[in-house]
């Protein structure tokens, strides 16, 4: 089992910044490959990012690609991801997860509680 527990989401303004921070514990952090993804109301869970379990791959959807940067710290078994250039379509609540093969789908095996980002125009 692996437990995953993000913070750092909030209410920002358009073109503001927002780190994200996912906190594992249980298994071996350093053996997933972490992902965060991101639901708004009535829509689908969409991908967001992923990193490789060194972090030396990742992997961004089209719609982020230039403005969120993920990255993990093994040692400190956490997850981050930095979000600049803020816009309200980004406005939803983020979640992370963890597996450990290397996904774009939400069919990872755990799930963080999922933090709220509230992107204001």
């Amino acid at each position: 089992q692996v437990q995953l527990v993000e913070s750092g989401g909030g209410l920002v303004q358009t073109g503001s910044s927002l780190r994200l921070s996912c906190a594992a514990s249980g298994r071996p952090f350093s053996r997933y490959y972490m992902g965060w993804f991101r639901q708004a109301p009535g829509k689908e869970r969409d991908f967001v990012s992923r990193i490789s379990w060194s972090g030396s791959n990742t992997y961004y959807a089209d719609s982020v690609k230039g403005r969120f940067t993920i990255s993990r710290d093994n040692a400190k078994n956490t997850v981050y991801l930095q979000m600049s250039s803020l816009k309200p379509e980004d406005t939803a609540v983020y979640y992370c997860a963890a597996d450990p093969l290397p996904k774009a789908t939400p069919n990872y095996a755990y799930w963080g509680q999922g933090t709220q980002v509230t992107v204001s125009s």
